[in-house]
C-alpha cells in the first residue's frame, strides 16, 4: 500500500525517507498471500512452516525497506524492531540468525569504514535490544513453567484420545448407555440405547431421562419415586441393580429389562444408566427351572423307594445279609440320600426363583437357635477332628455367656437351612483347624460370621461365588463333592428375608461368611410371642351322620371329610349327609356343601362329640352292621365308627332332611 501511494503520488525515488523499491514491494506482497494461504488453506501438519516462510518474507521485506532509507535512520527501523520481538516465536534458531544477521552486517559497515558511534547504538537498540525481548519472552521461562505448560499439553492431547476412544467404545457396547446430569437431563445416549428405548440421538439429549427411559414395574405399572434406583442413585450417591423392571418403549412396547445405576463423582453429580432387555433371558430361565422342578419332583418318589428299600435291606430284623453285602448296600444307600437332597436342593431353588417359598416367621432367639444347630453338626467335625468353636458359649462347661439378646421374626426354616449349608461348607472345606461361629449386632441388624481356617478362596471367584451352579474349580476343591446350589440357595432366602450375605476369604488363609438379618427389639419379641401363645377360638360342630351308598362302578380315587374326618372312596359314590341344626354359619356352610337351604328348626346347642373317646356302647345288630358288598364294585374303607355315635346323638335331636351329594372325579 505504501508503494502504491509512492508511486502515485511521484514521491517514490532513491533517497526518500519513504521510498519502496519494487523488490521491496514485492517480496511484502508474497508474505501477505503466503500469510493468508498459511492462516485458512495450509494443513495442520505444514502450517508452522508456511507461517515460518511468511515471517521470513517479511524479515526481508523490511530489512530492504530499512537498508534503501538510511539505515539506522530509516523510518522502517521501528518496524524491524517490531517484527524482530516475536522472532522467539519460532524458536531459537530464528533468534540465532537474527543474531548472525546483525553481526554479518556490523561486520560489512567495519569493511566499508562507516561503522561510527551512531551506526553502534542504532545496532544496539534496534537489532539486539529486540533479540533480548524476545528471548526473554519466549524462552526466558523457568524449568517448572515449561514442564507444567508440556505436561499441560500432553494431558489435553491424552484426554482428547481417551475421548476419542471412549466414544468408539460407548458405541460398540450392546448394552444401553445412558448418561444424566445432577438434573436428571440426558447428556449422553449410545447406539443401543436408541435402539431399544426407539429414540434418535439427537431427539433424547437434553430431555429428562423419564421421557425417554420409561420405567416401570413389573406389574406394569409406573414406579413410585421410592422405587426409582435413578433417582435413590442421584440421592444416596450408592450404585442401584435392578432385575425386575420393565422397559415401555416409544412405540408402546414393553420389556424386561435388568439396569445398572451407577453415580458420577460427588452425591447429585449426575449418574451412569447401563440396561440391557432380559426378556429372552428370563423365558428361558423359567423353562429351565420348570423343567428342573418337574424332573426333581419326579425322580424324588423312586429315590425315595430305593432308599426305604435300601434301608430294609441294612434293617437286621427285615434282611439278614453278610458284612460285605452290608458295605455296600450302606455306601448305596448313603449315595440314594445324597441324590434326594440334591433333588430337594433343586426344588428349592426353583421355588425361590419363582418367590414360592413358605414363609412362616416366628420369634427366635439367634443365639439359642445357632448353638441347636452347632450342636447337631458337631459330630462331623469331631469327625474330621476339627474344633468347632461358637464364640457365645464359650464359658467353662459350654453355658452361654453373659451376651445380650439378639431377636428375629423370620421363618426359622430358612434360617435353618442357611446356617447349617454355612457351617457345613466350613467343615467341608477345612482340612485341619478349625470353625468358629460369631453372632454380633446393633439395634437393627444380627450379624452371623462363619469363620473357617480351610483352604479359603481365590480373589476370582468371589464375585460369582454365589450364583447358581457355580462352583470353584481348582486343584483344592476337585475331590470335595458339591453341586453350586447351596449358596446360591443361601442367599436367595437371605435375600428374601430382607438380608444380607457376603463373604471375606484369602486363598489358603481361610474364609469368613456373614449373614445380616434384621433385628426386633426385646419388648417386640415379647409382644409377639404373646400373640402366638393366645388360643384361638374354635367352634364346637355336630358331626354329620354320612351313609355310603355304591351308585356306580366307575373306579376314582377321592377323599371327602365330613366334618375334620376324611373318608376315602374306591368309587364315584352318592353321599347322604343329614346335618343338625346349628348356628346360622353353620347353615350357611351346609348349604354351600350341599346346594341348597337347610330347613329351619329350633336352634339346639352344639356339644363337640369324639368317636374315638366314646366308643358306640350299643352291640352291633343287623341293622348297624356294615352293608354286603355289592358284586363288581370294589368295597369302600369301612367309616370311621363316629357314625353310629352321631347317629345315638343325632336320635334325641331335629335333623334335617337328607340330601345327595356327588363327589365327582377330579
Amino acid at each position: 500500500m505504501l508503494f502504491a501511494w509512492t508511486s502515485v503520488e511521484g514521491i517514490s525515488h532513491p533517497g526518500s525517507n519513504f521510498s519502496v523499491s519494487i523488490l521491496a514491494a514485492s517480496v511484502s506482497t508474497s508474505s501477505i498471500v503466503v500469510a493468508v494461504l498459511s492462516y485458512f488453506f495450509a494443513p495442520e501438519k505444514i502450517r508452522n512452516k508456511s507461517a515460518l516462510l511468511a515471517y521470513l518474507l517479511l524479515l526481508v521485506a523490511i530489512s530492504v525497506m530499512t537498508l534503501q532509507t538510511g539505515q539506522q535512520n530509516s523510518p522502517f527501523l521501528s518496524l524491524w524492531m517490531v517484527t524482530t520481538i516475536f522472532s522467539g516465536i519460532f524458536g531459537m534458531p530464528m533468534t540465532v540468525l537474527l543474531f548472525t544477521g546483525l553481526v554479518g552486517y556490523i561486520v560489512w559497515a567495519v569493511s566499508q569504514g562507516e561503522l561510527d558511534g551512531g551506526l553502534i547504538a542504532g545496532v544496539s537498540l534496534a537489532g539486539f535490544l529486540p533479540l533480548l525481548i524476545s528471548y526473554v519472552l519466549w524462552h526466558g521461562k523457568s524449568g517448572n513453567e515449561k514442564t507444567k505448560e508440556r505436561a499441560y499439553y500432553d494431558l489435553a492431547n491424552e484426554l482428547n484420545q481417551v475421548a476419542n476412544k471412549s466414544d468408539v467404545v460407548i458405541g460398540a457396547i450392546s448394552d444401553g448407555v445412558i448418561a444424566i446430569n445432577n438434573q436428571g437431563q440426558i447428556e449422553l445416549i449410545n447406539p443401543a440405547a436408541q435402539r431399544i428405548v426407539g429414540w434418535d440421538h439427537q431427539d433424547a439429549l437434553n430431555l429428562d431421562y423419564k421421557s425417554v427411559l420409561q420405567l416401570l414395574s413389573k406389574d406394569s405399572h409406573e414406579l413410585d419415586k421410592t422405587a426409582d434406583p435413578v433417582l435413590e442413585v442421584l440421592t444416596t450417591n450408592q450404585p442401584k441393580r435392578r432385575d425386575d423392571l420393565q422397559l415401555q418403549t416409544s412405540s408402546g412396547k414393553k420389556i424386561n429389562i435388568e439396569v445398572v445405576v451407577s453415580p458420577i463423582g460427588r452425591i447429585g453429580s449426575g449418574a451412569i444408566i447401563v440396561f440391557r432387555d432380559i426378556t429372552k433371558e428370563q423365558a428361558e430361565e423359567r423353562a429351565q427351572a420348570e423343567f428342573i422342578s418337574t424332573a426333581s419332583h419326579e425322580m424324588r418318589t423312586p429315590v425315595a423307594s430305593i432308599e426305604g428299600y435300601l434301608g430294609l435291606a441294612l434293617n437286621p430284623a427285615t434282611a439278614a445279609i453278610d458284612a460285605k453285602a452290608r458295605d455296600f448296600i450302606t455306601k448305596a444307600h448313603e449315595a440314594a440320600q445324597h441324590l434326594g437332597r440334591l433333588f430337594q436342593d433343586l426344588l428349592d431353588v426353583t421355588k425361590a426363583d419363582d418367590g414360592r417359598l413358605s414363609n412362616n416367621p416366628k420369634v427366635i432367639d439367634v443365639i439359642e437357635f445357632t448353638n441347636i444347630i452347632i450342636d447337631g453338626l458337631r459330630q462331623k467335625a469331631d469327625e474330621k477332628k476339627l474344633r468347632l468353636f461358637f464364640k457365645a458359649y464359650a464359658a467353662k462347661g459350654g453355658e452361654r455367656t453373659i451376651e445380650p439378646a439378639y431377636f428375629v421374626y423370620l421363618d426359622e426354616d430358612h434360617i435353618r437351612e442357611v446356617l447349617s449349608n454355612l457351617v457345613e461348607n466350613a467343615i467341608k472345606y477345612t482340612p485341619a483347624g478349625e470353625v468358629v461361629v460369631d453372632v454380633q449386632g446393633d439395634d437393627e441388624h444380627v450379624v452371623i460370621s462363619v469363620r473357617d481356617s480351610g483352604i479359603g478362596i481365590p480373589a476370582e471367584d468371589i464375585p460369582h461365588l454365589f450364583q447358581k451352579f457355580y462352583r470353584v474349580d481348582n486343584s483344592d476343591t476337585r475331590e470335595i463333592g458339591g453341586t453350586g446350589l447351596g449358596l446360591y440357595l443361601c442367599r436367595r432366602l437371605v435375600e428374601g428375608m430382607g438380608g444380607r450375605i457376603w463373604v471375606d476369604s484369602e486363598y489358603r488363609q481361610g474364609s469368613t461368611f456373614s449373614v445380616e438379618l434384621p433385628r426386633i427389639s426385646h419388648e417386640e419379641a415379647s409382644h409377639r410371642i404373646e400373640e402366638a401363645a393366645q388360643p384361638q377360638a374354635v367352634i364346637p360342630i355336630q358331626p354329620a351322620i354320612v351313609s355310603l351308598e355304591s351308585v356306580s362302578s366307575v373306579p376314582v380315587d377321592h377323599k371327602a371329610t365330613a366334618l375334620g374326618t376324611p373318608i376315602i372312596l374306591g368309587n364315584k359314590t352318592k353321599i347322604n349327609v343329614s346335618i343338625p341344626q346349628a348356628a346360622a354359619s353353620t347353615e350357611h356352610h351346609a348349604d354351600a356343601l350341599i346346594g341348597g337351604p337347610a330347613p329351619q328348626a329350633s336352634p339346639e346347642p352344639l356339644r363337640p362329640v369324639n368317636p374315638t373317646m366314646h366308643p358306640p356302647s350299643t352291640p352291633p345288630t343287623p341293622s348297624n352292621l356294615p352293608p354286603a358288598p355289592i358284586p363288581g364294585i370294589p368295597t369302600p374303607p369301612p367309616v370311621p365308627n363316629f357314625a353310629s355315635t352321631s347317629a345315638q346323638a343325632a336320635a334325641a335331636q331335629p335333623t334335617s332332611p337328607s340330601r345327595s351329594l356327588v363327589v365327582p372325579k377330579r
